[in-house]
């Protein structure tokens, strides 16, 4: 098998270009402008993105893992590329429980990358993930899972702004009753998370928080919140860039460093567009 070459950003898009890399077999790490497609042998083995929480957020804020077990297999395994299989050999975690959370963050991760289907930016062959192998999946199955995500998000509320901005509370006479899971999710907005942080926050995965706030958008509960832009009287220093611009991912960051203290949500996403743009 003839290993694909090192290339760099193009018009195919992302979705097209994993095709080809499946077909081909193919090993190494795809870079979209939103996130990073790991691939062993043709099938999907990780997906990451910046706007999403990473298995580490996902493990530890739900309780299902200590911190201090995390690091110590980032510390002990991280190298090796054996960082899930270090987790179970150790005892810190079930490998049912493994699978199925890296399951959710894969596709977590992969809805984000693949949402608008922009260009593949490079291919990186024989480029492996820190968690080593979990559990993979086809191609074809991703970019199944991603379009049905997406076209439920649509059915639910048609702005995708919500998957990525900050998110405010809409001002009015009342808060309906509601379900319990929406109403945890609502208690999160406060005009400066995102989707992915309240997620975080919850502990939860992005998609199933996704879900909850397209239908408080529906009802009128929640809203984007628009990046400020200075008029013609107001300061003339530039605007802050929207939270929601995507950022651009190394093909092969690695792990975090260790935190000093627990991260807050914002924190947590700050450290990782920090080590990504390193890496770079």
């Amino acid at each position: 098998m003839t290993m694909p070459t090192p290339t760099l950003r193009t018009d195919e898009p992302a979705s097209a270009r994993l095709g080809t890399l499946a077909a081909q077999g193919a090993t190494g790490a795809l870079s979209t402008e939103t996130g990073i497609v790991y691939l062993a042998a043709g099938h999907v083995v990780h997906v990451e993105s910046a706007v999403t929480p990473d298995l580490g957020d996902l493990l530890t804020h739900s309780g299902a893992l200590a911190p201090d077990g995390w690091w110590e297999a980032i510390d002990q395994a991280g190298r090796r590329c054996s960082v899930g299989r270090q987790l179970v050999d150790s005892g810190h975690l079930a490998a049912g429980a493994l699978e199925l959370c890296h399951l959710g963050a894969l596709f977590d991760a992969a809805y984000f990358v693949l949402a608008h289907d922009g260009p593949a930016l490079r291919f990186r062959p024989g480029a492996a993930h820190w968690l080593g192998a979990v559990r993979s999946v086809p191609v074809d199955t991703v970019l199944r899972e991603s379009r049905r995500r997406r076209e439920l998000l649509h059915r639910i509320w048609p702005e995708p702004a919500v998957d990525r901005a900050p998110l405010a509370r809409v001002a009015g006479p009342d808060t309906p009753d509601l379900p319990a899971r929406r109403g945890r999710t609502l208690a999160q907005v406060d005009g400066v998370r995102t989707a992915a942080q309240i997620a975080t926050a919850l502990a939860c995965r992005t998609f199933h928080t996704l879900v909850e706030l397209r239908r408080l958008a529906a009802a009128g509960l929640v809203a984007p919140v628009a990046p400020l832009i200075p008029g013609p009287s107001s300061d003339p220093s530039p605007a802050p860039a929207p939270a929601s611009a995507p950022a651009t991912v190394s093909a092969e960051p690695g792990p975090a460093p260790r935190p000093l203290a627990s991260d807050e949500p914002e924190t947590a996403l700050l450290r990782r567009l920090l080590h990504a743009l390193e890496a770079l």
